[in-house]
């Protein structure tokens, strides 16, 4: 499995949305947890780095 290169300020899409619908995250905090923000409620969650990885459609912000 390759780690996915994640940065503070990266905007993230994820495969599911948040319970408010918005499926747009901003990255706050990196570590073994990664804390995001929900780009329409504001709410923010810390989720494991792995489930993250799971999780992510797409970068908004950058090209990979």
């Amino acid at each position: 499995m390759q780690i996915v290169k994640i940065e503070v300020g990266d905007m993230l899409e994820l495969k599911k949305p948040h319970p408010c619908g918005e499926r747009i995250f901003k990255v706050l905090r990196i570590g073994s947890d990664v804390r995001i923000v929900c780009q329409n409620c504001g709410r923010d969650l810390t989720l494991d780095r792995i489930k993250l990885e799971k999780s992510i459609k797409k970068f908004l912000n950058r090209d990979l």
